[in-house]
């Protein structure tokens, strides 16, 4: 049995089945696109707070701490509860859209690569501090060469949060919907299809995610061995 589920599923994913691509598709777009607009906000936004030395960067890493392990279930109730027709952002209209899985996906990444910028940033300046001192630099310049010098490092966190939104399912589910053709993506594809017993479909999937996942931890090895 086990074998001809398998057969199926790499049968599924060889010849290219519309269903299985359109649902990889929706979750690298929601991903992609939430992965990119974290990173914009949290990478400069974490570098900064290495040079912002007093009560409020230290409530800022701790909240950002905190936040990295905050259940997504959770983070998906909070957002539902403020884009609901009865939320404060209720008249948006975006619950169950691809849009508010993106917005959650942001989310869920921003707190994980402005920690781990923060960290990256810190050490790399305690390396170079008295260089940099030396240089007369003003801070941004101190932040754009801490920041080139990081870039390897800096990639790896951007890995990080790509496979930590990439392997989620609570939030993209309460908000999205998990809607066929609309707001199903490969992590509550694999719930709904095991559920219903379409179990190749979710195998299929899985064996997506598995390869995701290895590529990700290659290139993370890969860039750590560079930087």
């Amino acid at each position: 049995m086990l074998n001809n589920i398998l057969e199926t599923a790499i049968n599924l994913i060889i010849t290219l089945n519309k269903d299985l691509f359109e649902i990889i598709s929706l979750s690298l777009l929601v991903t992609l696109t939430a992965l990119i607009i974290s990173v914009t906000i949290s990478l400069p936004f974490g570098a900064f707070l290495v040079f912002y030395k007093n009560r409020v960067q230290s409530i800022t890493i701790l909240i950002s701490n905190t936040l990295m392990g905050m259940p997504p279930v959770v983070l998906g109730l909070i957002i539902y509860t403020l884009v609901s027709k009865k939320g404060i952002f209720g008249f948006l209209d975006i619950l169950y859209t691809p849009t508010i899985m993106i917005v959650a996906q942001t989310l869920l990444i921003i707190p994980i690569v402005t920690s781990l910028t923060y960290e990256e940033i810190y050490k790399k300046n305690k390396e170079y501090k008295l260089l940099l001192n030396s240089l007369n630099l003003t801070k941004y310049s101190k932040l754009k060469t801490l920041i080139y010098e990081c870039r390897y490092a800096l990639l790896t966190v951007a890995l990080t949060g790509f496979g930590r939104a990439s392997a989620e399912v609570g939030a993209v589910m309460i908000v999205g919907g998990n809607i066929n053709h609309y707001t199903r993506v490969m992590t509550t594809s694999i719930a709904f299809e095991t559920s219903k017993g379409s179990i190749e479909l979710a195998v299929a999937l899985g064996l997506i995610l598995l390869l995701i996942s290895l590529i990700i931890t290659l290139l993370i090895k890969s860039l750590r061995r560079i930087s």
